[in-house]
């Protein structure tokens, strides 16, 4: 019997997806669990596998922003009538797929009354946008849930956009070129001589960070700053490399002071929380974040327990995630349930500097190079590796003793990494 590929909720919050390619073509043989097509959504590209075996017999939605909830194709056996199916998917639009035919999970399909009602002329989309205006007829405005998200976010009226997606509605895309409040009724720039700009237009994933980091910036944050000695850190690295099996993943500095900043969090767990809802959740284990740049953008992939892991584990981890990050292969899984981020930029040289949160995060960890520096030393001035580590903290979740007191605890694990293994 056929049944009806619909577009899944792959996450929390998730509304709608963007089909970027269909990896099977109509009329191939399908199996359950088989990569069925690629799915772009606001954190991550992935492949969607098929959940059921059959051969596909219709493509409904070929590419495009789609709803979660509605049907995109349908998989049954050779020669069977899925005509109904078929029709009922596409709306009765004459054959066109619709992306409103069935209403995500959790949330009301639209009515009628979400079009614009004949005989009110559209806003002149040059004309200052009128957010108050937006709240009374934005609502009437066919519009994907993402489109509507953004245009609040962008201060745009709805009603002022024409829609390019199925029926007429407004998908993202429509609102992501549209001009903001801000520089609506702007005059016009002279254009720039060709040749000399490129126009790089944002990915997903450099749209997410855009939006995410923006939402940072309106946390009320302060900083605190540490140099710890990182002879130790360094020589347990080295010993643990010297440890390894065949086959083993080799651990990186890095790796000895996730494990020891994950120790560190669930010892002082007002650092290891999230703030959202005006609500501060605190949690009991640490899932370190790992600010990865991919092609697309920054990602964080997390690796979860890591105060239950080894440095090994945690390398093998880490590892997988980096080479699936720069390859396009995360899984929205992958970048969900992080407590802490740590964002390390000692590779490049930098000795110090200050990350933005990563939200609903509370906190996130800047850690610079390795660097040969003198110390005093019983009297005596002696070069010794430091390392220069910077916690960003919303003070809306976190006191200034506290994040000084978790601060002070990694350092001391940085500077003796036995006392958290």
């Amino acid at each position: 019997m056929a049944s009806e590929v619909k577009l899944p909720r792959l996450g929390q919050g998730m509304e709608s997806g963007t089909i970027v390619r269909w990896l099977k073509s109509e009329g191939e043989d399908v199996a359950k669990g088989e990569p069925l097509y690629e799915l772009d959504t606001d954190k991550v590209t992935q492949e969607v596998e098929a959940e059921a075996a059959g051969v596909l017999l219709k493509i409904v939605v070929a590419d495009g922003e789609v709803d979660v909830g509605t049907t995109v194709a349908v998989i049954g056996t050779q020669g069977e009538d899925v005509s109904g199916l078929i029709a009922a998917a596409q709306g009765g639009n004459g054959g066109a797929p619709t992306t409103t035919a069935r209403a995500p999970e959790g949330e009301p399909a639209e009515s009628p009354s979400d079009t614009v009602p004949q005989g009110v002329p559209a806003p002149d989309p040059a004309a200052p946008v009128d957010v108050s205006a937006e709240r009374a007829v934005g609502e009437r405005v066919k519009a994907s849930p993402l489109a509507r998200r953004i245009a609040r976010e962008r201060g745009i009226n709805l009603a002022s956009l024409v829609g390019t997606g199925p029926d007429g509605r407004i998908i993202a895309e429509d609102v992501e070129s549209a001009p903001s409040s801000a520089a609506a009724g702007a005059a016009a720039q002279p254009a720039p001589p060709v040749g000399e700009v490129e126009v790089v237009e944002l990915t997903s994933t450099r749209r997410t960070i855009a939006r995410r980091l923006t939402e940072a910036w309106e946390a009320p944050v302060f900083q605190l700053s540490v140099t710890a000695d990182a002879s130790e850190l360094v020589g347990t690295r080295e010993s643990l490399v010297a440890l390894m099996r065949e086959g083993d993943t080799k651990p990186t500095v890095n790796d000895v002071l996730t494990r020891v900043v994950a120790s560190a969090l669930v010892r002082h767990r007002p650092v290891n929380a999230h703030f959202t809802d005006g609500k501060i959740l605190r949690f009991p284990s640490a899932n370190v974040g790992i600010a990865v740049a991919a092609p697309s953008g920054l990602v964080v992939p997390v690796i979860t327990d890591a105060a239950e892991k080894s440095v090994q584990q945690i390398a093998t981890a880490r590892a997988d995630l980096v080479a699936r990050a720069r390859d396009g292969k995360l899984k929205l899984g992958d970048l969900e349930g992080g407590t802490f981020t740590i964002s390390n930029l000692g590779m490049y040289g930098i000795e110090q500097f200050v990350a933005v949160l990563n939200p609903p995060q509370v906190a996130i960890l800047a850690v610079g190079s390795i660097e040969e520096r003198p110390a005093a030393f019983d009297g005596d001035v002696v070069v010794v590796p430091t390392l220069t580590m910077t916690l960003t903290c919303d003070h809306r979740a976190i006191d200034g003793s506290e994040g000084a007191d978790f601060l002070r605890t990694v350092k001391a694990f940085v500077e003796s990494p036995a006392l958290a293994l």
